[in-house]
Order: structure tokens, then sequence, then C-alpha cells
């Protein structure tokens, strides 16, 4: 079994290997190389203690020094360099109170969280797999090294790296595994939000988001986004959907790009409408307001993620937007306005959204929802040929012509700048100097 190491990866496996040391490349890029995928780092094991790594190479960063890791930089590629090691208890459940150095491959993989991650390898001596991580992988199966509850005790986060690696890899969790992270979830409350973040990040962003839902089956989601618990408890008693809130949101995130924006978005489209449902005396269920209803509560979960403004801005934006125009009583005033309030270089995240919106919806008047939506793209179309005025930047008169004609700088400007744009939405016609200015006119004599 041949794996294609990096030339400079090759060539600190062998510094060290000739100044007396044992040296392997370890985990992730084991495994995804062993699957065909293109490793994102290639990360390396050694009997040589991180002083004895640091006088080996000229250039290093010492990113972990009391627990052993020295980065090595190759023309301009960091690699982290780990002595083997034997972890000590882990009260917090987070990290090891102390590390202790090993001179056995062996003591450094048992300490590893799942079995395809503590593979290593070395192009002499081929694949050190003492755990049967080929094996899962051949399973398709994400199972922990040795004892389950044990690896979970030592660091919770592990919880969601399971759920986290059957997304990415389109894995399952094997049994006794899955049970002790049942055992084990109350223990993510001592898990920085930080960390929590990035590993729900990379499962929603992942090829497969419904995985989303066994974070859901296992309690995890409880405790770190209730707001999916009770969107998975909200059922839709409607023709236009056939399934409760939360099947429905997987399945808009499964529609849309795996971009943080568009996850989140999809992801939090509908959070508003277990605040919003009202069931009618037919029994028919009503979401009135649930895209307002649902910003703010978007917005709260996000930060409380701490993902970045980008991320939060532009998902809760299209929360808010995100049933625009599917009414199917859109005038062209009435579009050019919405896409004046939503900023026309986001229409197509919304396009996205909306289309995904409709592939997670039932086919009940599916006809019309298509026509809809094919009409808003044809509005869409035809603004960007005609390119009407959509902000105040555009007007055909600025701040300096309204003071020209005597209104002066401060509120009232604003204000009147902000009435010639809906009137220029109304018509884009009349958006030239002598025509605006006729209104300006007008509404000082009124």
């Amino acid at each position: 079994m041949k794996i294609k190491v990096p030339q400079d990866a090759l060539w600190i496996l062998r510094k060290l290997n000739q100044a007396g040391y044992e040296a392997y490349v370890v985990g992730g890029c084991v495994r995804d190389s062993l699957m065909g995928r293109e490793p994102n780092d290639w990360d390396i094991t050694t009997s040589a203690k991180p002083l004895e790594v640091k006088a080996l190479f000229r250039r290093t960063i010492d990113t972990g020094l009391q627990h052993g890791t020295v980065t090595v930089m190759n023309h301009g590629v960091g690699y982290e360099v780990t002595t083997y090691r034997l972890d000590g208890d882990y009260s917090d459940h987070r990290r090891p109170e102390s590390v202790t150095y090993s001179e056995n491959l062996a003591d450094d993989l048992m300490r590893r969280d799942f079995t395809i991650n503590a593979m290593a390898y070395h192009p002499e001596k081929g694949l050190v797999d003492l755990y049967g991580g080929a094996e899962d992988m051949e399973k398709k199966e994400i199972r922990a090294v040795g004892d389950p509850d044990a690896r979970f005790n030592e660091d919770a986060l592990r919880i969601l790296r399971a759920v986290r690696f059957a997304a990415q890899l389109g894995f399952t969790i094997e049994s006794a595994t899955r049970e002790a992270i049942r055992n084990h979830v109350e223990d993510l409350g001592l898990i920085s939000v930080e960390r929590i973040e990035t590993e729900l990040t990379k499962l929603i962003c992942s090829a497969h988001p419904e995985e989303l839902e066994e974070l859901y089956d296992l309690g995890i989601t409880a405790k770190i986004l209730p707001e999916f618990d009770r969107m998975m408890e909200t059922s839709q008693n409607t023709p236009y959907h056939y399934t409760d809130v939360g099947h429905h949101t997987i399945a808009v995130m499964q529609h849309v790009s795996p971009t943080k924006v568009m996850r989140y978005a999809a992801l939090l489209h509908d959070v508003g409408k277990p605040d919003c449902r009202f069931t009618d005396e037919n029994g028919q269920d009503h979401f009135y307001g649930h895209p307002e209803k649902g910003v703010p509560i978007a917005v709260d979960v996000m930060k409380r993620l701490k993902l970045d403004n980008k991320t939060i801005d532009g998902a809760s934006l299209l929360v808010l937007w995100h049933d625009f125009g599917m009414k199917g009583d859109l005038t062209e005033t009435t579009f050019r306005k919405g896409v004046s309030r939503m900023g026309i270089e986001n229409f197509p995240a919304y396009l996205e959204i909306r289309r995904a919106d409709m592939e997670g919806q039932s086919d009940y008047q599916k006809e019309k929802k298509e026509a809809d939506f094919a009409r808003i793209r044809e509005m869409y179309d035809r603004l960007l040929l005609e390119k009407p005025a959509l902000t105040v930047r555009e007007l055909a008169v600025d701040g300096k012509a309204l003071m020209e004609a005597g209104i002066p700088a401060g509120p009232e400007m604003g204000e009147i700048l902000k009435h010639l744009l809906d009137y220029v939405l109304e018509d884009p016609e009349r958006n030239t100097r002598d025509t605006l200015l006729e209104e300006v006119a007008c509404l000082r004599k009124s």
C-alpha cells in the first residue's frame, strides 16, 4: 500500500531518520491519501523530543511545545512535527493535565480519537495500522480507538468530530461509539464555543449536511443548537409542505452551495416558524411573518456561535428575504423596491435560497411556484439589462444639487433623497435632473 508523500514532508522524515529518530506521517493525511482524497496538511509524528526537532531544522515555530509539537517550515509551508506521547488525565474533558513523551509509536496512536485517524505511514516501512483504521474505512465506519467512553471522556469535542467526520466522508458511526456519544453529551458544556463552532461549521458545509439530524438524534443540538430542536418538533400541517420545519430545513441545506453564508442561511431561514405557527379552524398551519421573526433569532444564534460578521450579515439578510416575491403578486415597481432594499449584489444568493426552499417543499402548486420563480428571474435579467437607479447614489441629483436648490445638509436632505429614490423606483424614467428637481420643488410647496 503506497502513499505519495510530498517531497518537503519526505525531506523532514529523512532528516529525522538520518539523525537516528523514528518518524512517520500520521493521522488525517494518511486517511485522506488512502481514500484518494488530497490531504490539506501533512502531520508528522516522531520519537525525537521537541528540542531535538528544533536543533535539526533551521526554521521552526513553537506552536505547541507543552504538547510536544513543533512546526517545521519548509518552502513556506508548515509541517507539524509532534513527539510520540502519552496523555495524562483529562479532568476538564478538554486537554490533558500532563504529557509524557514516549519512544513507542503504538503509545502515540493509542491516544488518538478514531481508528481512521490513528494510522501512520513511512515510505520504506509502509502502513502502521494497529487499530483497524483501514478496515473501518472499507466499512465506511467511524469507530473510537479502544474504549470509546475513555476517548470522549478525554475530549468531549470528539463527540462533534465523530458526526462531522461522518458528514464529510459519508460514513456511519459504529454502534458502541454512538452509544458512548450519548453518554457524554453533557460534557459539551465544558467545550469552548469557538471549538464547537469550528466543528459545526465543517459539518454544515460538508457534502452531507443531513448529518445534522444525527446531532439531533444524539441529543447534541439540545446542548449547542436548541433552536434546531424546536424546528424538528414543529410540524407543518399545510399542503405546501410534506414534513416538519427541521426536515424541510435539512432539505434546503442540501440544495444550496456549501459556503458558510449559504448553509447558515439555509439552516436558519425558517427559525422563526416555531414562534409564528398559527393553526386555523380547518387544522391548517400558517406561519405569517416568520422571516421577520426569524432575523433576531438567527442573529442571536450566529453571535452565540461567534461567527464572523460577514456570515452573520449575509445569512441574516437571506433569512429576511427568502420568501420575497413568492405570493405571485409582484409588480415591476414592488420588485424594484425590493431589490433596492435587498441590494442587487445579494440577489443571486436570494435566487439560490429561493430555489432551494422550493426544492424542500411539497409538489402542491408546483407549476405556479415555478412560474412565479421564472418571472422573478425574468425581472432580474431585465433589471441587469436596463440598469435603473436602485440606490441614492444612482440618482440624477446628489446632495450638492439639492444644496444649490436651497436644501440644507442634514436630516431634511436625507429624507428628500429617500423620497426621490422611491419616486424613481416607481418609474425609472423619472431619473433625470429636471424631473427630480421639479419633484423637490413640489415637496417644498406642499
